[in-house]
């Protein structure tokens, strides 16, 4: 049994305007020790889908269907309480802007200590020494005196730091980083994602990582869940990705990366913009922007199914699989040409 196992999630949101599905029939597994990458544009469902597993969705306006087996016990359908006994012990989360997440009037040290005592029964005494043990361990210089500093007294990279030493302090199965190096510069982003890729293997947790790099998903990441206007455009393994994408969508990602070449005044993108979630578009919801659009594409919604000789590379295309691996080819031979 898979550590985290989702199947046909859907989260909808009831709004002035009408119903947002913001999540529709997303499915996938995470085993202990791994790290799952979840990539797309803004808004396709990425963070919505982690959220809705942690139970962080607003109740009032928010519909969801569909499970969330965490060690074989349904998220979706656990209670508050036990929700809260999850959260911050079992799973946990670093979410996009630390500066947010941490709380402004209280020192680090104490806020890492309350989460401690949150899920053990502990001394503060031993509390605050779990807590300067995971500063450490993230890297925070000079420790002991950081520890009753405020988040305002930390950089972006610190601050980081602090919310994975935090997310850690009570060793969680499974780790969500959504987005964790956005607004950091290079050097920073480099050495979060190898500290987190050194804690996981310290610790054995599972990590979900949902960004809009591909570049930190080559580093990082077992397997990779390509998202697109809620759905699911593909899944596979992260080396076959790379080496053999499979979907339009795919592609675009991949042929928008900067790469070291020439002509650096041009970037290549995906042209048009994701659909609304309120009035998604029939068929494929890709349609609108795919340059090997059909007549099928704008009325069929392909289904997520795996390549004919590699099952367990899944992909929602309607286009032959000779043209796929074509294109494929192609894509990976300039990569190639241009990174030498």
């Amino acid at each position: 049994m898979a550590l985290l196992e989702v199947n046909d999630l859907k989260t909808s949101f009831q709004t002035d305007d009408g119903i947002v599905r913001a999540v529709d029939g997303v499915s996938f597994s995470v085993e202990k020790g791994e790290t799952l990458g979840i990539v797309g544009e803004s808004g396709s469902g990425k963070s919505v889908t982690c959220l809705t597993i942690m139970g962080l969705n607003a109740k009032k306006n928010t519909i969801t269907s569909g499970n969330a087996l965490f060690n074989g016990e349904d998220l979706l359908t656990a209670g508050a309480r036990r929700l809260r006994e999850i959260r911050g012990n079992d799973i946990a989360m670093i979410f996009q802007d630390p500066m947010t997440s941490l709380n402004p009037v209280h020192s680090i040290g104490t806020q890492l200590v309350e989460a401690v005592q949150l899920h053990r029964d502990v001394s503060k005494k031993a509390a605050r020494g779990r807590a300067l043990e995971l500063l450490k361990a993230v890297g925070i210089p000079r420790a002991e005196r950081r520890l009753d500093d405020y988040p305002h007294q930390f950089s972006g990279g610190m601050r980081q730091r602090a919310m994975i030493a935090m997310a850690l302090v009570n060793d969680p199965d499974l780790l969500i980083a959504d987005e964790p190096t956005t607004a950091l510069d290079v050097t920073t982003q480099a050495q979060i994602m190898n500290l987190m890729k050194r804690l996981q293997e310290d610790f054995g947790s599972a990590i979900i990582v949902i960004t809009h790099d591909l570049g930190v998903v080559a580093e990082t990441a077992d397997d990779v869940l390509v998202m697109y206007a809620a759905q699911v455009a593909e899944h596979a393994p992260v080396h076959k990705l790379f080496n053999r994408p499979h979907h339009p969508y795919t592609w675009g990602l991949l042929g928008s990366l900067p790469r070291l070449d020439a002509d650096v005044d041009r970037l290549v993108q995906i042209p048009g913009q994701p659909p609304s979630l309120l009035r998604p578009p029939s068929g494929c919801r890709f349609h609108p922007r795919c340059p090997y659009v059909m007549d099928k594409c704008r009325t069929e919604d392909p289904p997520l199914v795996g390549i004919s000789d590699d099952p367990e590379h899944l992909q929602a295309c309607h286009l032959d699989e000779a043209t796929k691996d074509r294109e494929a080819a192609k894509l990976l031979e300039t990569t190639m040409a241009h990174t030498g």
